[in-house]
């Protein structure tokens, strides 16, 4: 695209330390990936386990949190300046209707008890929804934002901020 918005884009002056520490967007955005992974992996032990409802609940209402937040951290902030940045409309495209298919499962997650009938294969599936946006991200997206002159740190800050003040949001209400 020929317009890029100015804060998606890098300084042109050296990063100050206090920003040197920081982790850009994508550390930050494949950190949540990997966090949300290991969630769905250990729900998938639990449920091979047959463990009760209310651990299997447990983890997958982590789960539906940090998915939630992390969506919309992401399209708030890092969608928005990647389609500034980079000429892939159609992958941004279909991150948000991945986005929205998702946030669907979740709703249906949230409504229901852990011994409902297909309780276990909504979260399964979300898991593999998830595996399956989190490698198109990683592999496809990711890479043509960093070759691009994204401000990534700034990036990384403003999501990390947003995320705790859905985090505290979500605290409130729960």
């Amino acid at each position: 695209m020929a317009t890029k918005k100015a804060s998606a884009r890098k300084p042109a002056a050296t990063k100050s330390s206090e920003r040197s520490s920081a982790r850009d967007a994508v550390a930050v955005l494949k950190a949540d990936h990997k966090e949300v992974k290991a969630l769905f992996e250990q729900y998938k032990k639990l449920v091979e386990s047959e463990e009760v409802g209310e651990e299997r609940q447990a983890v997958a209402q982590q789960i539906c949190l940090l998915l939630t937040v992390h969506a919309t951290a992401e399209e708030e902030i890092f969608y928005p300046a990647a389609r500034a940045a980079i000429d892939e409309s159609d992958l941004l495209d279909e991150a948000e209707v991945e986005h929205a298919s998702a946030k669907d499962l979740i709703a249906q997650i949230e409504a229901m008890n852990p011994d409902d009938a297909l309780y276990d294969a909504k979260v399964i599936v979300l898991g593999e929804y998830i595996d399956h946006h989190v490698k198109e991200e990683e592999g496809e997206m990711f890479p043509k934002c960093k070759e691009s002159d994204m401000d990534l740190v700034a990036l990384g800050e403003a999501i990390d901020a947003r995320k705790a003040e859905l985090m505290d949001e979500m605290s409130a209400v729960a």
